[in-house]
């Protein structure tokens, strides 16, 4: 049988599946309209649907080389919704396509939930754009699919703006519609203080093996429903952003500061690794044994795979950003970056970050931006990072620039 009718036949069955009421719960959803992104796992039901499908016997190798090709074909979405959809088959064709399906840093992509945990490219960006909504205080994240900024792009993640009478929380959340933090689709959050000049970025599971959760009253909600029996749901600090007091007040630009708790400085080194988790924590207590989607060729505990790097015992040598700083223009009498045609709009909200000069590493590589964000449109703003920096610890330093800050400006 040709490739294109193996393909087109298992397109088919996939469509016969879901209409039956099968939901393929896998990945970035298929379920665009409400914008939800379903957890990493397959339920039980799903398996008694599926087992029965024609194409769970398909021999080992030849499943193998269809879903190379189909990884290799439906390279962007939305036609890379083909490969999740593959992963829901059933337990064999999840298997092999989560052997298939390489993180972002080799890949490029964005493929299931857990590359938003995952750090971005080494040598290119992944070019987002972020959306706010004043009337309801929400901000959502999504993948660019072209270079234009006038595509809906591929939803990620979405977060939304809580004022307590001492600080200001933003929940984030893998779904658009449920940004409560005892929901499972929690994944953590930013919290400033009350002048909004200090900001700290908590996970809502451990970063790596020994990391001690935060505790506060919101983590003992959390805690009321846990994302999984063996890993808690809590309050793990992972980022601590500082802004400096402008002197200048709007006049001039902002300084700020990230220390990044759970990389290390040696990861922007020539050959230097930074922590990738293998998989996400389980949904429901009561859902089935959690599944990596990256096979470990390590050894370690099931609590030490949650996370594989050079990051596993105390937090010595965390990697320091700051922002680039921007040169005056005469000209145009305004501060200046270059963003390479992806901000539009001068902002002081506008920033690019690069390694701090106290991680003592090579000029070439504190020049090296990791992450830009800037403004253009009225509520549009593109976010565009790389290795080691991940989605979500982008969009939560993202986060930071949107709040009121008393004391600088």
């Amino acid at each position: 049988m040709p490739f294109k009718s193996i393909v087109h036949d298992m397109k088919e069955e996939l469509g016969n599946i879901s209409k039956k009421g099968f939901d393929v719960k896998m990945g970035f959803g298929l379920r665009s309209r409400s914008h939800r992104v379903v957890q990493d796992c397959v339920g039980p039901m799903v398996f008694d649907g599926l087992k029965q499908s024609c194409w769970a016997n398909m021999p080992p190798e030849l499943l193998r080389d269809v879903l190379v090709r189909l990884e290799a074909v439906e390279s962007t979405w939305p036609p890379r919704k083909h490969v999740v959809a593959c992963a829901g088959v059933c337990r064999s064709w999840r298997e092999i396509t989560k052997e298939i399906v390489k993180t972002p840093e080799l890949s490029r992509k964005l493929t299931f939930p857990i590359s938003l945990k995952q750090p971005g490219p080494r040598d290119s960006f992944l070019q987002c754009f972020i959306k706010r909504n004043r009337n309801t205080q929400t901000y959502h994240l999504y993948l660019g699919l072209t270079q234009a900024l006038t595509d809906n792009g591929k939803f990620l993640l979405a977060a939304r703006k809580y004022r307590r009478p001492t600080c200001t929380d933003y929940i984030i959340s893998l779904d658009a519609e449920d940004m409560s933090k005892g929901s499972s689709t929690y994944i953590g959050k930013l919290r400033s203080n009350f002048l909004g000049t200090k900001f700290t970025v908590y996970d809502a599971q451990p970063p790596q093996a020994g990391a001690m959760v935060a505790k506060s009253r919101s983590t003992r909600l959390v805690a009321l429903k846990q994302v999984s029996p063996r890993v808690p749901a809590g309050n793990y600090p992972v980022i601590h952003i500082a802004y400096e007091l402008n002197v200048l007040g709007s006049r001039g630009p902002r300084r700020m500061q990230c220390v990044m708790d759970s990389i290390p400085a040696s990861a922007i080194e020539p050959g230097g690794v930074a922590p990738t988790r293998t998989e996400f924590p389980l949904g429901s207590l009561d859902s089935i044994p959690s599944i990596p989607f990256f096979r470990s060729k390590s050894t370690r505990s099931r609590s030490e795979s949650f996370i594989s790097g050079p990051l596993s015992g105390p937090k010595d040598g965390m990697l320091v950003l700051k922002n680039k700083a921007p040169r005056w223009h005469e000209q145009l009498q305004c501060w200046c970056l270059n963003f390479r045609g992806r901000v539009t709009v001068a902002s002081v909200k506008n920033f690019q970050l690069v390694a701090s000069p106290e991680n003592g590493h090579s000029s070439q590589e504190h020049e090296k931006v990791l992450l830009q964000f800037g403004k253009v449109g009225k509520d549009l703003f593109t976010m565009d990072y790389g290795y080691p920096i991940s989605a979500f610890e982008a969009f939560a330093i993202c986060l930071s620039s949107f709040d009121t800050k008393i004391a600088c400006e």
